[in-house]
């Protein structure tokens, strides 16, 4: 099996980079939503702690290789014009994701809708992520008596993941039907 280039960074931006991000979505929440008084001991504490904030802050890293990686690597592939335009163009679109989801009104929506939302929406993640791992390393075991703290931070967490999310089943889609490679 080889990969092109465009084929790597592609498969490393939502399979890896963006796989990673969703995953550690799972474990930062059990273990904000863990942080209760009634259920942790001193020692219990001592132990959640380091996973919560490494869970956190993983999930802000791997969101900001996310975005960065599809904004800056994989998106420029994706609304590559041919040389002279599309205007002036007459040959096949399959080199041209951008203008071969254009080309037919049954794909055209994925473009329009699809890559608006991972270009814009997706953007959230990372600083939503950023935002609630700052504030676990910030004040660290005293969330454990914050609630009015925990709860917007599971908030953002989830508003985090479904930026997230949305934007990587669009690109999954957008990729079966205009591939980068």
């Amino acid at each position: 099996m080889e990969f092109s280039d465009r084929e790597l960074w592609t498969v490393l931006h939502g399979m890896g980079f963006g796989a990673v991000f969703l995953l550690a979505f799972g474990g930062g929440l059990a273990g904000l939503w863990s942080l209760r008084e009634r259920l942790l001991t001193e020692e219990g504490l001592r132990e959640r702690m380091p996973r919560i904030t490494l869970g956190t802050t993983a999930m802000a890293v791997f969101g900001w290789l996310t975005v960065i990686s599809g904004t800056f690597i994989v998106y420029p592939w994706y609304r590559v014009e041919p040389a002279g335009g599309i205007a002036n163009y007459s040959g096949p679109l399959e080199g041209y994701p951008k203008f071969l989801l254009l080309s037919s009104e049954s794909t055209a929506q994925w473009h329009e809708f699809g890559m608006e939302w991972k270009e814009h929406v997706a953007w959230l993640a990372p600083f939503l992520a950023t935002a609630v791992a700052f504030v676990v390393v910030y004040y660290g075991p005293q969330l454990i008596r914050r609630p009015e703290l925990r709860w917007p931070l599971m908030i953002f967490f989830g508003l985090a993941f479904a930026a997230a999310a949305v934007a990587g089943l669009f690109g999954a889609f957008i990729t079966k039907a205009a591939p980068v490679a």
